[in-house]
Formats: C-alpha cells, sequence, structure tokens
C-alpha cells in the first residue's frame, strides 16, 4: 500500500475536529521533527522503521543510562506506533538521567502523544523555564493545550515561541490549526499563509494549508498545493475525497469544522 500523506490520513475519518486534533499531536508537531529530533542530532538509521527501533532498543538495553539512546529508542517507538512503550521507557530515563532537560522535554512529547495531557504539560513545563525558554517546547506544550480544548490558552504559548523565533513555519501551522479546531477558518488560512511564504515551509505546512483552503471549498487551489508534494494523481484523489465529505454533510460547508458528536 502506498505512503499517505497527513493530509490524506487525517482526511480518512469521518469526526473532523477529533482528526484535527490528532493532526496537532503527530503531523503538525512532526514539523519540528518531534523534541528529541529538534534538541538532538539524529543517527543515521536503516528506512525500516521496526528495524531502527530494534537497532535502538539493543544499543538502549547496553546501556539504559546512556540518555542519547534513550532518546533514539524513544523516537524509535513513537514511529512504529509504540506510544505507551515509549513513555514507559522514557520514564526510566528520566529517573536515571535527573536534571536532563533533553528526556524529560522527550517524554513529556510521548506523555502527548500517548494522550496522557496533564503530565504532559507537568514534564514540558519543567523541561525549560521562564528565564530560558524554548520556543520547540513552548509551542508544543501549545499543541497538547489545544488538544485538551484550551484554545485561547494554547494560543498564548504560540504567541511566545514566535516572540523567540518570529515566523518559524512550524509554530505558525500549529497556530493556524488551532483556529481550524475553532472553526476560524479565514484567520486559519491567514495564519498558515505566512508560514506558507518562509522559505522554510516543509510539506505539513503546506497540506494543512491546503486542508484549510479545501475546507472552505476552493478544491482547484487546494490541489494546486498538494501537488507540490505529491503525485497528481493522489493530491487529486486527496482533494477529491475532501469534497466528497463536505458535499456529504450539509452543516460543514456552512459551519467549518464540525464540532465532535455531531
Amino acid at each position: 500500500m502506498r505512503q499517505l500523506s497527513c493530509l490524506a490520513r487525517f482526511l480518512a475519518s469521518a469526526a473532523l475536529t477529533t482528526v484535527l486534533a490528532t493532526a496537532l499531536a503527530g503531523c503538525q508537531t512532526a514539523g519540528m521533527s518531534g523534541i528529541t529530533g529538534a534538541l538532538n542530532a539524529r543517527a543515521e538509521a536503516p528506512a525500516d522503521p521496526s528495524r531502527t527501533a530494534e537497532i535502538a532498543g539493543e544499543r538502549y538495553r547496553a546501556n539504559p543510562k546512556d540518555p542519547g539512546a534513550a532518546l533514539a529508542y524513544g523516537q524509535a517507538l513513537r514511529a512504529i506506533g509504540q506510544r505507551a512503550q515509549a513513555v514507559a521507557m522514557l520514564e526510566r530515563a528520566t529517573l536515571a538521567n535527573p536534571g536532563n532537560k533533553t528526556v524529560l522535554a522527550a517524554y513529556g512529547r510521548a506523555l502527548a502523544d500517548n494522550g496522557n495531557f496533564s503530565a504532559a504539560l507537568d514534564a514540558l513545563s519543567n523541561a525549560h523555564s521562564p528565564d530560558n525558554p524554548d520556543w520547540r517546547l513552548l509551542s508544543v506544550q501549545g499543541t497538547v493545550l489545544d488538544q485538551m480544548g484550551r484554545n485561547e490558552e494554547a494560543r498564548r504559548y504560540y504567541a511566545s515561541a514566535l516572540r523567540l523565533a518570529p515566523g518559524e513555519p512550524s509554530v505558525l501551522s500549529n497556530l493556524g490549526m488551532s483556529y481550524v479546531l475553532t472553526k476560524d477558518l479565514p484567520k486559519a488560512e491567514d495564519t498558515l499563509r505566512q508560514a506558507y511564504a518562509s522559505g522554510r515551509a516543509d510539506p505539513r505546512v503546506r497540506q494543512n494549508l491546503a486542508l484549510v483552503i479545501g475546507l472552505q471549498g476552493r478544491f482547484a487551489e487546494a490541489e494546486s498545493i498538494v501537488r507540490a508534494d505529491l503525485p497528481a494523481d493522489e493530491a487529486a484523489a486527496n482533494v477529491a475525497y475532501l469534497k466528497q465529505m463536505l458535499d456529504g454533510k450539509g452543516d460543514a460547508r456552512r459551519g467549518g469544522v464540525l464540532a465532535s458528536g455531531e
């Protein structure tokens, strides 16, 4: 089966708001390569994620107190969907490496991936400090708050991150998707266009922008953006599926994103 884009994956659900919340946890924050990827150099590894996890696990078990090994193994476990295992392993790593803020940040990210939002906020808050904030962690804290429905609070974290990293496309993308969650599609589009205009924007930013444009019924424009990252037939199929979803749900056109339970 072909590898599907983030856009295709989160179009595959009927509960669009839930899907978008999942995107905040997965596709968007992946724009920062996750916390561990953003703060640590990534070692060369085989392309097969399962084999990567196997190799990382062997290295970790050989020296469980090595923070680098723990970080690599945690990232590899998340990549293959072993979220609970990543949480358990990184919790042990924080105990073996007290005071290591990079390990603590990775633990917080793993907690968020696993849906342990309150614990994730605690861990992420302790992974940096008000006198030495990390914009990456502020952005991830924002995505966690968005998933908890605390959207206005989340946007304060994004604003703080943007003060430290003006114009950072991954933060702008998270902010844009925050507006999607509260059905403010014009503001979401404006924010995502700012991210899109950056020479540092990656495919996830473009896919988020395409989604927001498609949700407003401008399917040809959405398809032209998706084509930058996908074969023409796959881009067309993704946008056609979105159009089919919206055509089948009259309220989606009038009210933007469907609320949970609708």
